[in-house]
């Protein structure tokens, strides 16, 4: 795993010494153990962790520039966040997710690891949403819903001039597509989608750079469960206002 990571690591042009390195193999060993507890993740192998879990997360510094306040919406067992973390200590990270399971686990790994800088939180992202509205200079997102919904969920905590980063598969450029209107409505703009190979896997991954270029409306993000029901831009109208 050491070799594999640090190898890894590399290939993506990223620094991280043997102490982070460290810290990795021990967050992989109680993600393994806390997994035979409650359901972290369907990945258990040591390569698949640290290919489709840790690496998958770090293609996301091999192309961005990541600083200040950023919060991980839908973070699940910490991906991407807290390897983000790990590795930029600097990073000030909110670990937002819904569970209060997966919560006490990343405050398990924290403990252990001795991470400080990190907030975590057990909320839903409608919620979180209003209590630290255009907060962040980051949102990151990864592997939580379609492009129109997650664009709800994370854009209202971007403050204006600061950036959203979803991390999606081959069907980015489709989900886009169906979420142009969305994106614009609550104040974003893509600026670009950068395709990312995850090192020792034949997988190609596309991270969605979208800056916010405006407030959000306040009306966003609605209730829980309401973005994916009726996703917005399937019954908007300019003249009188957000319906859905």
């Amino acid at each position: 795993m050491k070799t594999l990571l640090t190898e890894g690591i590399k290939k993506l042009g990223i620094e991280a010494d043997e102490g982070k390195i460290e810290q990795l193999i021990c967050y992989a060993k109680m993600l393994k153990e806390w997994n035979n507890k409650i359901n972290l993740t369907a990945i258990t192998d040591d390569e698949g962790i640290v290919t489709k879990h840790f690496l998958d997360s770090l293609t996301l510094l091999s192309c961005a520039k990541l600083s200040g306040k950023v919060i991980d919406v839908g973070c699940g067992a910490g991906f991407p966040g807290l390897v983000l973390k790990i590795i930029d200590p600097s990073l000030e990270i909110v670990l937002l997710d819904s569970l209060a399971k997966r919560i006490g686990f990343l405050d398990a790994v924290c403990s252990e690891l001795g991470i400080t800088g990190v907030e975590t939180v057990h909320s839903r992202a409608e919620d979180a949403a209003r209590r630290k509205r255009e907060y962040f200079d980051v949102a990151v997102s990864r592997a939580v819903a379609n492009m129109t919904v997650l664009a709800e969920l994370c854009l209202p905590f971007v403050k204006r001039g600061g950036y959203m980063y979803a991390l999606k598969g081959p069907a980015a450029e489709e989900e886009i597509s169906a979420a142009k209107r969305a994106i614009e409505i609550l104040g974003g703009k893509v600026e670009l989608v950068k395709e990312t190979q995850i090192p020792f896997t034949d997988l190609e991954h596309k991270i969605v750079i979208i800056k916010k270029v405006r407030q959000t409306p306040m009306q966003y993000p609605r209730k829980a469960g309401i973005a994916a029901k009726n996703p917005i831009g399937s019954c908007y109208n300019l003249k009188k206002g957000a319906k859905g």
